[in-house]
This record gives structure tokens, C-alpha cells and sequence, in this order.
């Protein structure tokens, strides 16, 4: 038999065209005992609706764009990972564009206008492959409110936001605000920070949440254990070597990412100072190196597949015409490893552990 088509299915089963429509859109109530034997009929002969026919006749494609600013940087396939779960969960269709904005800008993304024609192109592709909406994911949390125009159609934000739509993205001044609370119950109150680059939201939101602890606990005040990094491992190791040299230097550091982290440790190491017996490090990210450092990086986890699969929930809601949360901020979590313990007094002379 060549294609089989809804009436090969009737006649074989011995009812209508209509019957056989019926069950498989399931818009009419039909007989058990003849649902049933269209049903086998339909296995018997193995047929496969045509999605895309009965999409234009029911004016859904059930299908969701997905733009990823760059799939390479490490936030982002977990949370299309998250997406596709709740896809697979709920029979959608995903088109993925990949910008790739981090080899073709760098770090530049408070231009818009060096990204902007890129993001524009992607929106009218997916709108000409028909998406009922669409998940944007950025590569660092920053504002995108009436950057993107998507000329009707839904969109959710996430791992980036917008005041004037919905947006899924953790919140880093609670998790910075946990680990520096943290590290209080472990008996630290000499808590220095390395930040990264201070014009980014996530480092003034983080810088937040150690302020609110600070105060809350009534931890000691000192300008010199704030340092201001740049994301990157060297900066962590330099600014480390300055605080190790400070007459009075911390007994614990909160570097904003794992990266800074790195280099937190490394310059502890070559100080002679042992992590976390004389100096307790946490990280931010749960990057997949955390765990291979030594000592094994204690460090916060994003909530990333969460984010993809909120993302796609609140999005799903919106094209059927529910009510959904503005905003919604999943929690990160701390991950503890080997790099934190309480403080010990030691003795201290020239910059030096002794």
C-alpha cells in the first residue's frame, strides 16, 4: 500500500471519514468500542498524521524560536536543555538560532547597536517559520527592555531580562547574600570580596547581597577586602597577593565567578597559605572545573535547567492565554566541596602566615 490517507483508514475500520477525525483531533465524543477499533486500525496500518496539515487548519504549529546569544558560553546549553525537557514533556517543536555574539562582539553588550541587526534577523526568521513564540537567552543578566521587537509575538526572557516582559533569572543578591551568610555560621567575620566587573548588574546585585549580610550580622567594615576584579582568573590571583599582604587580611573570600576563584587559589598556594585551614574560598557559577580544583571548589550553583524549563512553562502559558508571573527567580544553591572551613587564629607577620 502506498501513502495511507484518512479513508483508507475509515473503510478499513467500516465508518466515516468524519469518525476518523474525530478521533484523532479529539474534537467529538465518539464510541469507546469505535475509537478503539479506529485506533487499531490506524497502528495496524501505521499511519502518521500530517503535522504541518493539520498545524494550518488549526492555526498552531505548536512550535517555539529559541534564540541563544552563544551556545558556547557555559550558561546556556543547560538551559536549552531545560527548554527541551519541557518541550519533550509537552510535544512542542523547537527552532534554535544561535547568534554567536560572543565570537562577534566579545564582551561589548552595553552597545546594542553592535548586536542589535543580528538579533532582528533571527526574530524575522523564526516569525517566517511560523513560532507561536519565542525563549530568549542571553549570555550575561543585563536589561533588554525595548531592545527587541518581535512585532506580536510572546517572548520570554531568561539568564538576561526586561522591564516589560516576562523574565526568568536567579537572584544573585540572595545568593551572595546565603554565601556570605554562609561563611558567618562558620565562625568568618573577616570576609573580603573580589568582584567582578563593577558596571555589570550581576556584580552590583551580588555586592547587594554581602551589604545586606554585613550589616544583618554586624560584620567588621574594611575598604581594603572589597576588591574590584574583572571575571578573569588572573585578576582573582593579583588581587588575592594584595589581600594575603594587608596586616589585616581576611580569613575568607567570596569571588563572584569560579574562574577568579581559580586564580583565588592559585595565589594562595603560592603564598604558602593553606585553603582552607588558614583561608576559606567560595566560587559563584558551579562551573564543571570547580570540582577539579584543589581543594575542591565549595561554590554556588546556577539554577540554569530550571530557567530553560520555567522559561518555556511561562511562555506555554502565555499562548494559551493564562496568567503568568512577571518575574520569576529561581534559587541558586550552595555546592559544598573542600575550600571552606571555620577560621583559626594565626599568626601573622609581614604579609606572611606563619
Amino acid at each position: 500500500m502506498g501513502r495511507v490517507g484518512i479513508k483508507d483508514i475509515a473503510a478499513r475500520a467500516n465508518v466515516s471519514t468524519a469518525t476518523v477525525s474525530y478521533v484523532l483531533n479529539g474534537t467529538r465524543n465518539v464510541k469507546p468500542t469505535t475509537k478503539e477499533r479506529v485506533l487499531r486500525v490506524i497502528e495496524e496500518l501505521n499511519f502518521k498524521p500530517n503535522s504541518i496539515a493539520q498545524s494550518l487548519k488549526n492555526r498552531r504549529t505548536d512550535t517555539i524560536g529559541v534564540i541563544a546569544e552563544d551556545v558556547t558560553v557555559f550558561n546556556v546549553p543547560e538551559i536549552i536543555d531545560g527548554i527541551n525537557d519541557f518541550a519533550d514533556r509537552h510535544d512542542l517543536h523547537i527552532l534554535l538560532t544561535n547568534l554567536r555574539l560572543d565570537k562577534r562582539i566579545g564582551k561589548k553588550f552595553d552597545r546594542v547597536e553592535s548586536y542589535a541587526r543580528y538579533v532582528e534577523n533571527a526574530v524575522s526568521d523564526l516569525q517566517g517559520k511560523q513560532v507561536e513564540g519565542i525563549v530568549y537567552i542571553g549570555v550575561h543578566p543585563r536589561d533588554l527592555s525595548g531592545t527587541i521587537d518581535t512585532h506580536g509575538k510572546p517572548i520570554v526572557y531568561t539568564y538576561c531580562y526586561s522591564q516589560d516582559e516576562i523574565t526568568i533569572q536567579y537572584d544573585d543578591e540572595q545568593a551572595f547574600y546565603d554565601a556570605t551568610a554562609y561563611l558567618v555560621n562558620q565562625g568568618h567575620s573577616k570576609i573580603a570580596v573580589i568582584s567582578g566587573i563593577l558596571d555589570s548588574l550581576p556584580s552590583r546585585m551580588r555586592f547587594n547581597g554581602y551589604y545586606k549580610a554585613a550589616n544583618e550580622y554586624g560584620l567588621p567594615s574594611n575598604p581594603q577586602w572589597i576588591r574590584m576584579g574583572d571575571w578573569e582568573a588572573e585578576s582573582g590571583f593579583r588581587l588575592t597577593q594584595e589581600l594575603l599582604a594587608l596586616e589585616d587580611p581576611p580569613t575568607a573570600i567570596l569571588a563572584m565567578n569560579d574562574v577568579m576563584a581559580a586564580g583565588v587559589l592559585r595565589a594562595a598556594s603560592e603564598a604558602g597559605v593553606s585553603v582552607p585551614q588558614q583561608l576559606s574560598v567560595i566560587g559563584f557559577d558551579n562551573r564543571e572545573f570547580s570540582e577539579y580544583l584543589t581543594p575542591r571548589l565549595t561554590t554556588l550553583e546556577l539554577p540554569l535547567h530550571e530557567m530553560g524549563y520555567r522559561a518555556m512553562e511561562s511562555l506555554a502559558k502565555i499562548i494559551r492565554g493564562e496568567e503568568v508571573e512577571r518575574k520569576l527567580s529561581p534559587a541558586c544553591r550552595i555546592i559544598l566541596r573542600e575550600s571552606v572551613a571555620p577560621p583559626r587564629e594565626a599568626a601573622f607577620t609581614n604579609g606572611i602566615f606563619i
